[in-house]
């Protein structure tokens, strides 16, 4: 069998108990890191007096090496108690973690997932935005018209949207924000769960002010629905359906995003 364990994003004593009974009963624990899962089980040990199974055996398994290990599996293999934990949070938002199931599903393996930990949620909620129809979508692209195409998606999708980011990024990420939607609310979250996590509201611009350049740790970004799209009731799908150019259809939908007419053509080419 498979368990799919979740791992606390910062604070230790958000493990659940059950994750705590799977890593400990595991003969093989596949870790994003085998350090950081190693390290995590140490601190059970010492802190809750876990006991856990002798001989473990820990076998890295990452987003580099998933497709490889995946294809090399025999169904034999999950006839050991078999458990997947990433470094942190949940298995398979932005971890790996589906192939697995996706394995397991194709060959009548049985698995589980276990509910715990997660980023995406807990800024979500944080972020108090009441459009509570979301998107999530990970990493942006680092550069390029992927990444400029990626972030018009993000702002003018017509949902609260969720996007993590890394430090060294975190400023050009406001600066294009500031540039396309100047006036969207935007809700980061710094360090979640952690000694120095940090709340902050406002619009980019603003932002960006209130961290003067100190973008250390990691960052949950959260953009408020377009009011202009959440108060439309007509939908990009609507335009979609409705027999235009591909032009005219993205001078329709940008009147009601605010999206630039050029950026929105360009991702509606993507969609063919």
């Amino acid at each position: 069998m498979l368990s799919l364990i979740p791992t606390p994003i910062g604070n230790i004593g958000d493990i659940s108990l059950r994750a705590i009974e799977a890593l400990s009963e595991a003969d093989i624990l596949l870790c994003e890191d085998t350090r950081v899962t190693k390290k995590l089980i140490h601190i059970l040990k010492e802190r809750y007096n876990t006991v856990f199974k002798e001989n473990q055996q820990f076998i890295s398994l990452h987003s580099h090496n998933e497709k490889s290990f995946v294809e090399k599996l025999e169904p034999s293999f999950f006839e050991q108690n078999i458990v997947y934990a990433s470094d942190a949070g949940m298995p398979g938002i932005s971890d790996p973690g589906q192939a697995l199931v996706r394995y397991c599903i194709d060959n009548g393996v049985k698995y589980d997932v276990l509910p715990g930990a997660n980023a995406v949620l807990t800024a979500f909620v944080a972020s108090g935005f009441v459009e509570t129809q979301m998107l999530f979508f990970g990493f942006l692209d680092h550069k390029g018209s992927s990444r400029s195409l990626g972030l018009q998606e993000a702002l003018h999708n017509g949902y609260t949207t969720i996007l993590y980011e890394s430090p060294h990024r975190l400023e050009k990420l406001l600066s294009e924000i500031d540039k396309e939607a100047s006036e969207r609310k935007i809700f980061l979250a710094k360090e979640l769960t952690k000694k120095f996590q940090n709340y902050f509201h406002g619009t980019a611009k603003e932002i960006s002010d209130k961290l003067a350049g100190n973008h250390k740790g990691e960052w949950v970004v959260v953009l408020e629905a377009s009011s202009a799209y959440a108060s439309s009731a007509i939908s990009q799908n609507d335009i979609l359906e409705l027999d235009l150019p591909r032009k005219a259809q993205a001078k329709l939908i940008s009147k009601i995003t605010g999206e630039n007419t050029k950026a929105c053509y360009q991702r509606l080419l993507n969609l063919e």
